[in-house]
């Protein structure tokens, strides 16, 4: 018979049975049966057995609970998707066997890791939805693909004959596909694509349900505002990513605030072999896309932050075709030729700014951490300076730009006295929040710093007003705290005490106020790191407010 705990398990392992279900127990994360002879091989960790009654040995493989961050993205790496199963509730306190859930899903084309993600280079996950009867190459079929670390969503259709070619463009990290669709596209995209796929039920590619998802999220009655309500094939595909976000992905994507057209027509598609003898992100010699020397990218990308590293990349991946857009962009470029000076001080400004666009990202999933905010905080500070830097021109492109900027004054200051100079990578360090910034925080850390003293004061305090001058202030284990007064002076003890022990020449009394301490003072630690998360909660929902 299986254990109570492996039944627990395999409940949530039928629920995502196409992951590699990280199951956490204590201090560890474990897998079992399959997926730990896949997870043993993948991160190079031992292939153990455990006992589980009648059922005999069960392989299992695990590795600290802190190491996820170094394992898991060699698991998306080998495009496996993964689950991770918490732990909801203390062990100490469970009633039973502790609840667990699964939190999250991570995928190839869903992922937030830095370990994972190419900093110059878009992490797409892609979907594809064919019409019900293929009958020729120029059929159209609808496509769409989200960036989940910089909240670009699009959708397009395009013949069926550029699918390929459209793909090796973008480069998804994971396509999408219906299942009764899965060998028609893998044989369609044949060696042209190497990333991982994922099967979706059929149900989900339906245009109703598509629409419905996708007018929820976006909070319209209609998706006529975003210029896409004809796309009906790229309305299901985006209607499948959203289900697929909203399935694998517990936490917030308000993030994703806008969804765009993506008109092929626009770009001019370059087929495989174009890509492969112009070397434009990857060379004939390296088999890692964007990576090694000698391809366009690596001659032209002078980038100072990543988010312009990414859109050089797109741009040379899929030039554009209309004229009046690569005038603007040429105008914009020959006056920063013209203009040395302002040129090299906002390349210098630039230099300052990280990655704007995944840390919006990240703050909106609740991924950021203390350390992370504070940059963000240092980031707007030099959105001024480029505006300023770009006082001088004067071509309608540059001009919009500096025009459109906004430093975002307050969400600085709210973060400047919110958050300490240098506070700790994690919450649970403690000290995350500024002095001075919540009365009740302050209040508890003083309670910490300063039990001692508070005591000394009370006791102090009462012997005034009591003329018990042998009146002491103590505390146990058993009864917490007290104040002790000897029998000699029983006849002194006021009213407002309340009688807790009776000793053989003493007497042991509360009062309110020291119970009132002895209850902060106790849960004082606790509460402060309840009471941080809070207020940080509250400070990245505030910045959520303007992500766009």
């Amino acid at each position: 018979m299986s254990t109570p705990l492996m039944k627990q398990y395999s409940l949530m392992k039928a629920k995502h049975p196409d992951t590699i279900l990280l199951f956490r127990l204590g201090d560890f994360y474990e897998t079992f049966e399959e997926d730990a002879r896949v997870t043993s091989k993948i991160l190079g960790i031992t292939l153990t057995k455990r006992g589980n009654g009648a059922a005999g040995e069960i392989p299992l493989a695990g590795f600290p609970y802190h190491a996820l961050d170094s394992y898991l993205p060699k698991l998306l790496r080998a495009g496996l998707r993964v689950a991770i199963c918490e732990q909801l509730e203390d062990p100490k306190f469970a009633k039973g066997i502790v609840k667990r859930d699964v939190v999250e899903v991570m995928t190839p084309g869903v992922a937030y890791s830095d370990k994972v993600l190419e900093v110059k280079q878009n992490n797409y996950l892609l979907a594809v939805a064919l019409p019900h009867a293929l009958a020729a190459g120029s059929d159209m079929v609808g496509i769409a693909f989200v960036d989940v670390t910089t909240a670009e969503y699009r959708v397009g259709e395009l013949p069926l004959r550029q699918l390929p070619d459209q793909i090796a463009s973008l480069a998804p990290s994971e396509i999408l596909l219906q299942k009764r669709d899965k060998d028609t596209i893998q044989g369609i995209l044949n060696t042209r694509y190497s990333g991982s796929y994922s099967r979706r039920d059929d149900w989900v590619f339906n245009a109703d349900y598509a629409q419905e998802l996708l007018t929820g999220h976006f909070k319209t009655r209609t998706l006529k505002g975003f210029g896409i309500e004809g796309l009906q094939l790229g309305i299901v595909a985006a209607g499948a990513i959203m289900n697929y976000l909203q399935e694998t992905q517990k936490a917030n994507l308000q993030h994703l605030r806008k969804i765009v057209p993506y008109d092929v027509s626009e770009y001019i598609l370059l087929d495989r072999s174009t890509r492969r003898n112009l070397e434009i992100t990857q060379s004939i010699a390296q088999s890692i896309e964007g990576g090694g020397t000698g391809t366009l990218f690596w001659v032209l990308d002078r980038t100072r932050t990543p988010m312009g590293g990414r859109l050089l990349k797109n741009w040379i991946s899929r030039p554009l075709r209309k004229i009046e857009p690569l005038r603007a962009r040429f105008a914009a470029v020959q006056e920063f030729v013209e203009l040395r000076d302002t040129r090299a001080a906002v390349s210098e400004t630039l230099s300052e700014i990280g990655d704007l666009e995944r840390l919006i990202s990240k703050i909106c999933t609740n991924r950021a951490n203390p350390r992370e905010v504070v940059g963000l905080k240092q980031m707007l500070g030099q959105i001024s300076n480029l505006r300023t830097r770009l006082g001088t021109v004067t071509c309608e492109t540059l001009v919009g730009i500096q025009k459109g900027l906004q430093p975002l004054g307050p969400v600085g200051e709210n973060i400047s006295a919110a958050l300490s100079d240098d506070p700790p990578l994690s919450l649970s360090d403690g000290g995350v929040i500024r002095k001075g910034y919540n009365g009740d925080l302050d209040e508890l850390r003083d309670i910490t710093l300063n039990g001692k003293s508070w005591i000394a004061r009370l006791q102090t305090t009462e012997r005034e007003r009591t003329g018990i001058s042998s009146l002491k202030v103590g505390f146990n284990n058993v009864f917490g705290y007290y104040i002790e007064v000897t029998n000699t002076h029983r006849e002194k003890v006021p009213a407002s005490f309340v009688r807790k022990q009776t000793l053989a020449n003493a007497e042991r009394f509360i009062t309110p106020e020291l119970k009132e301490y002895e209850e902060k003072i106790l849960n004082a630690e606790e509460r402060i790191l309840t009471l941080e998360s809070q207020l940080f909660g509250e400070l990245r929902t505030m910045i959520s407010g303007h992500a766009e």
